[in-house]
């Protein structure tokens, strides 16, 4: 994790850099500002790593003696079917429609957000047994 880390804190070091020059030879606000942000999520992206490779053991791809073997196993849970992420979706681009087309539009999708979140968060807490 640390190589993603120094990664990304070499891109907000750029950007930063980039930034300046930008703004001294443009004063244009908007790219600007379009910069300081993404110098922003590099420093966010590239310390959250960083802080992160600290605190835990290093992986297999970070080792120089490591085996494919090593990389072998379980790697987590992924939901193998699901509908939620669908109505998730099309309820966001409901609401996100709303703020061109009128209020009411982006209050209609954010009644059906509601229930899809919730399907989403409470897809696997069943009282049923498997």
């Amino acid at each position: 994790m640390k190589v993603e880390g120094y990664l990304f804190s070499f891109i907000a070091v750029f950007l930063g850099g980039a930034d300046i020059v930008y703004w001294f030879t443009s004063h244009d606000p908007t790219g600007t500002t379009a910069l300081a942000l993404g110098t922003g999520l590099g420093a966010l992206v590239g310390s959250y790593l960083l802080f992160t490779a600290r605190r835990i053991e290093p992986r297999p791809e970070d080792l120089d003696d490591a085996d494919i073997s090593d990389g072998a196993g379980e790697l987590g849970f992924f939901s193998p079917y699901s509908w939620a992420p669908l109505w998730c979706g099309l309820a966001a681009a409901t609401c996100f429609t709303g703020f061109v087309f009128g209020w009411w539009l982006f209050f209609i999708g954010a009644a059906f957000a509601i229930p899809a979140v919730g399907s989403m968060l409470f897809e696997y807490y069943a009282d049923t047994p498997y």
